[in-house]
């Protein structure tokens, strides 16, 4: 997993706005777009930056495309999270 590309995309309030919306359940383009106050192409490069990072699915159908949350990058980081806390835990002070 490219971590770099993950918290890049988790950087920004939109994008994070974005997957908040996503844990809902499965949404259009359009539908993400409603909940916002910006360009249909501001939404749409939000979308594909989380795409890169393996955030969200995207699934094409007829004239939409429907996104939908990826869990397991996000399984991934909190593991990976937890993991460095238990490493961390292990540190004795001198």
């Amino acid at each position: 997993m490219a971590f770099a590309e993950t918290f890049k995309a988790l950087s920004d309030p939109e994008r994070r706005k974005i997957l908040e919306l996503l844990k809902t359940g499965i949404m259009s383009a359009g539908e993400i777009a409603s909940h916002f106050n910006t360009t249909g192409a501001t939404i749409s490069y939000h979308l594909k930056v989380l795409k890169k990072a393996d955030l969200i699915f995207e699934r094409k159908e007829k004239n939409y495309i429907y996104y939908q949350l990826n869990v397991s990058v996000l399984e991934d980081i909190m593991l990976w999270i937890a993991n460095l806390k238990e490493e961390g835990t292990n540190v004795k002070e001198e």
